[in-house]
């Protein structure tokens, strides 16, 4: 399985140009992302016109969000040589895949674990961002690190599956993002927006400000959870149902969030649902804290790195080594991703339980973001 650096893709112009360019920078990624996906469903007994079906079912959700997005995907098509209702497929596969999932019984979640270190907790008094992203192992062959150089707001640095708007990322306003499964009864009861363009539409806002109200305020289809930051030294967790969103602040200058609600109003007003597939993420939010708490005041991005690797309970364990699921998939901590906002960097190791070496992405950041932490 590869462990070669995530390729770099640049895009600019208006978001059809944008999605060309895309779609033949990346062409084998995307047609990989798309068998992923479409295998699982034809696996489970769906037909191409049902994928189909799941897709178009999403469009109007997401073109009343920002029309923008859906000629982007569009571009993404042409450009790949592939239907749009792929690249929906991709976008939306959360949602659709969890529906089929619902249907034939095959729990298979993402998992992931997420940290924010403010500057008070900080070695240089800047905020250090990251995540692992415990998904298919076989992902680490499709995704990609895009750059989106936009005329009408900030860029946008993300990590994402090829075909992706969106997956975690910072932009050149010093917003960075992350996101975690989770899980409850109110899932799939409701349309809204497939979660990747919420996350591409915080990266996109002109002000910190206006990616919380996305984020918060966006109805979705399913449980998330999504961590904000910004370079100025402030962060905030939202654990999202479908309806409603549970902020939790940071303590002594962290946050940290695995795959299970934490949120004690959260815990009062709906149903934790997703432990059965993901019983481990109790202690995988203990151990990134433990050790991030062993130098206080004083951690690095090389600190964050420190307690993403640990294997606490391996292979279920914060940093995960392929292994089998219960739905036959091959799963692993897919990537390490630690951002620092303020410099617009983002280092990226590919299966991090087997391999160590990352891959450093920058954005050119707007002004001094420094002049956020004076």
């Amino acid at each position: 399985m590869s462990h070669s650096p995530f390729p770099l893709v640049e895009i600019s112009g208006t978001p059809f140009e944008r999605g060309i360019q895309y779609g033949q920078a990346v062409s084998q990624h995307i047609h990989k992302s798309i068998e992923i996906y479409s295998v699982q469903l034809l696996k489970m007994g769906y037909t191409w016109a049902d994928i189909r079906g799941f897709a178009n079912e999403f469009v109007p959700s997401i073109e009343a969000f920002e029309p923008q997005y859906a000629e982007e995907m569009r571009g993404i098509a042409e450009g790949a040589g592939c239907d749009f209702e792929a690249i929906v497929l991709i976008n939306a596969r959360t949602e659709i895949i969890q529906l089929g999932r619902r249907k034939a019984r095959l729990p298979d979640p993402d998992g992931c674990t997420g940290a924010v270190i403010l500057p008070t907790a900080s070695a240089e008094n800047e905020v250090i961002h990251g995540q692992n992203w415990d998904w298919r192992a076989e992902c680490a062959e499709s995704a990609i690190v895009l750059k989106v150089r936009r005329e009408d707001g900030p860029d946008v640095l993300t990590f994402t599956e090829a075909g992706g708007l969106a997956r975690n990322g910072l932009n050149s306003i010093g917003t960075a993002i992350t996101a975690n499964y989770l899980e409850s009864e109110r899932d799939y009861t409701q349309i809204g927006v497939p979660l990747p363009f919420i996350r591409r539409k915080a990266l996109e806002a002109a002000h910190f400000a206006l990616s919380i109200k996305v984020v918060a305020t966006t109805p979705k289809s399913t449980s998330n959870n999504m961590m904000l930051s910004h370079a100025g030294g402030y962060a905030i967790n939202f654990e999202c149902a479908p309806d409603e969103v549970f902020p939790i602040q940071a303590e002594q200058g962290l946050l940290v969030h695995a795959n299970h609600w934490q949120s004690p109003v959260a815990l009062g007003k709906l149903r934790e649902a997703g432990l059965n597939s993901v019983p481990e993420s109790l202690y995988r939010d203990v151990r990134v804290r433990q050790i991030l708490s062993e130098t206080p005041g004083q951690l690095t991005a090389e600190h964050l790195k420190k307690a993403f690797f640990d294997d606490f309970g391996t292979p279920w364990a914060v940093c995960r080594p392929p292994l089998s699921t219960m739905a036959g998939n091959l799963s692993a901590t897919v990537a390490m991703v630690v951002m620092r906002p303020a410099k617009g960097l983002m280092e990226v190791a590919p299966l991090p339980a087997v391999n160590r070496e990352f891959t450093a992405y920058s954005l050119a950041m707007e002004g001094d973001i420094n002049r956020y932490l004076k």
